[in-house]
């Protein structure tokens, strides 16, 4: 028997996972909730879809209603509180689609839907109105459309699956989807943004990490929100596709009353890179999602709290921090200026220590 195999006959069902957690509004019932607590829960849930795994729900701490994992899974009355601004499609995914299942809003890349289906459904999501209304899971008609459309632009580099979430599709599916992209001789990078290495990581196994292993560079964008979220499993699944050669990079979202503090996003990124070898990338304001007005801080807020980081973690441990413009304006950095003052070449630059010092620039001809 080879290794690939024991190793297979070794992981953990994660399918058993996703089976015992919470897949549908009468699920919530098997959770700990107070009456109240879960019909409000279900109003919210049947608006939008819930799904938890079993590994994911078993991360809460059920004393506490502030719980960081119970917050970005139970569905809350508050979704249900729609804000003036606040859009159904926030960054203009629809409106930058050529063709089903893909969106191309810059000139080298694009977004590749393969799935609309989660292994978690996040409260916060941005796309979670195109989730319930869509639900549409993966066909291999569906895709055609938008393989062919990347076959016939040149300049695109670079195919980001994303969904739904990518990595709860079958490995067949998975080395059908990859060999199709590599199969088209422009594109360089195949990227996978997913949530599964933090919600579901026993799904990260040796016949995944073989289903995406070819041709192309891959990176693996993970979203971890939390330092609770990073456990024994998350690590050894990063573990793993470290070592199949991926590049690992993590976004997450700023959310009030769940990271919104330096100490929490201190620990966050420090264990990001320190500990499963993941570079936080961004730092993402929260888009105008639909009923999300509770989780949002302001940019103002989210510019203190980078600033804060940045003199207490190396480079390589800070995320930018970003918005995604609607109307597809793309990702822009928030992050404060430490150019005060400019004269000429002269100017004055505040410093991490909060002194502002005079730097003069000097450039050859």
């Amino acid at each position: 028997m080879t290794a690939t195999l024991k190793n297979a006959e070794a992981a953990p069902d994660w399918q058993d996972d996703v089976r015992q957690g919470v897949r549908h509004v009468r699920d919530l019932d098997r959770l700990p909730l107070s009456p109240a607590e879960r019909a409000a829960a279900q109003a919210a849930a049947t608006l939008h879809k819930v799904r938890a795994p079993k590994a994911y729900l078993d991360l809460i701490d059920w004393n506490d209603p502030a719980d960081p994992i119970r917050a970005q899974v139970i569905p809350s009355p508050d979704e249900l509180v729609e804000t003036e601004g606040e859009l159904g499609d926030p960054i203009a995914d629809h409106e930058f689609s050529p063709v089903p299942r893909l969106t191309h809003r810059h000139a080298d890349r694009v977004l590749l839907f393969p799935t609309y289906q989660c292994a978690v459904y996040c409260r916060f999501c941005f796309r979670k109105e195109s989730l319930t209304s869509i639900g549409r899971g993966y066909t291999r008609e569906a895709l055609e459309p938008a393989l062919a459309y990347i076959s016939d632009h040149a300049e695109i580099r670079e195919v980001i699956l994303t969904g739904g979430d990518p990595l709860s599709l079958p490995d067949k599916t998975l080395a059908e989807i990859r060999a199709r992209i590599e199969a088209i001789a422009h594109v360089r990078l195949l990227r996978i943004h997913t949530r599964v290495p933090v919600a579901l990581p026993s799904r990260i196994t040796s016949g995944l990490v073989e289903a995406l292993q070819g041709r192309l560079m891959v990176t693996i964008v993970t979203h971890f929100n939390h330092a609770r979220e990073i456990t024994d499993a998350a690590e050894a699944a990063c573990r793993t596709m470290r070592q199949a050669g991926f590049v690992l990079l993590n976004q997450s979202v700023l959310l009030k009353g769940i990271n919104d503090s330096v100490d929490v996003l201190e620990e966050l990124c420090r264990e990001l890179m320190y500990r499963l070898g993941v570079k936080p990338y961004y730092l993402h304001h929260g888009d105008l999602a639909r009923g999300m007005a509770h989780r949002r801080t302001t940019i103002a807020q989210g510019q203190a709290l980078v600033e804060a980081l940045r003199a207490r973690l190396s480079g390589i441990c800070n995320p930018v921090y970003v918005l995604d413009l609607p109307e597809g304006g793309g990702k822009v950095p928030l992050g404060p200026c430490h150019a005060e003052a400019r004269d000429g070449e002269n100017w004055r630059i505040r410093g991490l220590d909060g002194l502002v010092r005079d730097y003069r620039e000097i450039v050859g001809e």
